[in-house]
């Protein structure tokens, strides 16, 4: 694949990353109104996705364009660390301090759990 080739692929494996994001995140909005779980849910797919591509590269003989195409692409353009962040300082700013660091907390230790389990599921 070109370098044309490939970075025309992972443009629009992010524009797809992006748009489902968006429709998870209205979808769980519409169904938990008031509970922010839309990015950690999003966030934790996401993780647990990379983990089963990065299995695939690693146990599996996968290509690694594949980690380029979808890991940076499709998985850079759904997953959103920096909204997360923003939801957590919008809690210390309405005096949820402990909502933050839960939400905080539990994102990145389920993410990372997830991620390892995709790995280990690839690596069987």
């Amino acid at each position: 694949m070109t370098s044309l080739a490939l970075l025309l692929t992972v443009t629009a494996a992010g524009a797809v990353g992006a748009v489902t994001r968006v429709v998870v995140e209205s979808m769980v909005g519409t169904r938990w109104r008031g509970v922010p779980l839309a990015v950690p849910l999003i966030n934790v797919s996401g993780s647990a996705a990379l983990g089963v591509l990065a299995g695939l590269v690693l146990f599996r003989g996968a290509p690694d364009t594949l980690t380029t195409i979808v890991g940076t692409g499709f998985c850079g353009g759904f997953t959103t660390f920096s909204t997360a962040m923003v939801n957590a300082v919008r809690l210390v700013q309405d005096g949820r301090t402990r909502a933050a660091l839960v939400s905080v907390s539990a994102t990145a230790g389920l993410s990372v759990g997830a991620c390892a389990l995709g790995m280990a599921v690839t690596a069987l």
